[in-house]
Parts: C-alpha cells; sequence; structure tokens
C-alpha cells in the first residue's frame, strides 16, 4: 500500500510538472471511482459522465494545490462532490427543459466526405471511422474537431464554448475509450 500512494504522489508531482502521461495515468486510475459516485447521486449515465469530466478538468486545472497528507482519491470526490451540487442548484434555477438541451447536444454533423476524405477512406480509415462512430457523440465530436479539422484546444474550446481543461480531459477520455473499443475487435 505505502508503494502505491508513493508510486501516486510521483505520478502527481510528475503531472504538476505538466507531464502529459501522468495526466492519462490520473484520470485511467481514478476515472471509475469518480464516475460511480456522481452516477450514484444523479442516477444518470450521461450527467454522471458530464460532471466527471468537469471534475478532471478541474483537478488537473488546480493540481499544483493538492495536499500529500490527503488521498488524491477523496480530493477527487471532494471536487465532484461540490460540482455535483453547484449542477443540482443550477438545474433548480434553470427554466429550460432538460430535454431540449439534451436533444441538442446529440446532434451529430453528417457532411460529405471530400476527394481527400474518399482517398482516405479507401485506405483503411473506414474501419477508423467505425470504431469512432461506436463512442458517444460528445466524444465523436471532439475526435473530429481534433484530428479531422485539425482544431487546436483553443479553437475546440471556443467551438463548443466549454473550457479548454473540459477539452483536453474529453479528449484524453475519447482516445482512451477509442483504444479500448480498437483492443477489444482486435481479441
Amino acid at each position: 500500500m505505502v508503494k502505491k500512494t508513493k508510486n501516486i504522489i510521483e505520478i502527481i508531482n510528475s503531472a504538476k510538472q505538466g507531464d502529459e502521461n501522468s495526466y492519462t495515468a490520473l484520470l485511467n486510475m481514478f476515472w471509475k471511482d469518480v464516475y460511480r459516485f456522481l452516477y450514484s447521486k444523479t442516477n444518470d449515465e450521461n450527467e454522471a459522465e458530464d460532471l466527471t469530466i468537469r471534475t478532471f478538468a478541474k483537478a488537473f486545472e488546480k493540481i499544483e494545490t493538492f495536499n500529500e497528507n490527503y488521498e488524491f482519491k477523496t480530493w477527487l470526490i471532494s471536487i465532484s462532490s461540490n460540482l455535483h451540487i453547484d449542477q443540482f442548484r443550477k438545474q433548480k434555477a434553470e427554466t429550460i427543459s432538460i430535454h431540449k438541451k439534451s436533444a441538442e447536444a446529440y446532434r451529430v454533423k453528417d457532411e460529405e466526405p471530400t476527394p481527400v476524405d474518399k482517398l482516405i477512406i479507401e485506405q483503411n480509415l473506414a474501419q477508423l471511422l467505425y470504431f469512432i462512430k461506436q463512442l458517444k457523440p460528445h466524444y465523436q465530436e471532439i475526435i473530429n474537431l481534433r484530428f479531422f479539422q485539425e482544431m487546436s484546444y483553443k479553437e475546440m474550446a471556443k467551438e463548443l464554448n466549454e473550457p479548454m481543461s473540459n477539452i483536453k480531459v474529453k479528449l484524453l477520455r475519447a482516445k482512451k475509450l477509442l483504444a479500448e473499443i480498437i483492443d477489444n475487435s482486435n481479441s
């Protein structure tokens, strides 16, 4: 247990230095714990996932404030709890229908491929697109913006009207899920 805790502290310290692999490692280690906690509070997969993304975005934004005398998981759960409370208060105050928002969030653009896209599709892109379509729509969109439209994080944040930290976490999560889909198809 002491070795595991020491390893997590090393990863956190690397993340404090801006190491992207450390962020990915922390996301992979604690995603399920934070998601489970939020799902137990919301009983809604989409809301729990959105709050989990926001939790990691906020944690990574403020990682330099993490105190090593505490458990990292406890710190994340505390952040997620506060975000859930804020979300609950916000929803209570809103007058716009949640159903209307959900419908808008899942509209996916379906554009005709350009001649260049058709050439690439002939070279195995069709299989990659098949795998991408297995992702949830918001992950499809983030993959599309980053890798097919080649947008920067800043451009994506502006396009999606979200903080850049959310964009980074969503992209990390989307890439991890896509890798799992590809690995499972090769098994």
